[in-house]
């Protein structure tokens, strides 16, 4: 009975911690890991094909810097924007973002979780 005690507790308090972290606006890993590869895999060769070049907008340093705000950085996704073509369509047709069930904002809110994450 005490071991099965024990276990619950520790169920619980690990359910909550996570409860905690997504009220804190924190990403799961799991989501940041989803975001990681979308920009890997994005467009066939990578967003970094083009976004990591110093000449291009360097996303992470932009929303670290709070000058790319979600609302802006799903706009340009969606729609495209200069140089940049529409990204959602391809995106959307990735593996990870398919096995994950993720609808269009979800996909890109993994995208930009992760780039947040490389403060």
């Amino acid at each position: 009975m005490r071991k099965l005690l024990i276990a619950a507790t520790g169920f619980a308090f690990a359910a909550l911690s996570g409860q905690a972290l997504a009220e804190a606006g924190a990403a799961p890993s799991h989501h940041i890991e989803i975001g990681k590869k979308v920009y890997e895999r994005a467009l066939g060769r990578g967003c970094g094909a083009c976004h990591d070049q110093a000449q291009n907008p360097q996303l992470a340093k932009l929303i670290d810097a709070g000058k790319l705000d979600r609302k802006r950085f799903g706009t340009v996704v969606k729609e495209g924007k200069g140089g940049m073509p529409k990204a959602i369509d391809q995106i959307m047709e990735l593996a990870p973002v398919k096995t994950a069930n993720l609808d269009q904002e979800q996909a890109i809110d993994a995208v930009y979780d992760y780039l947040k994450s490389l403060k």
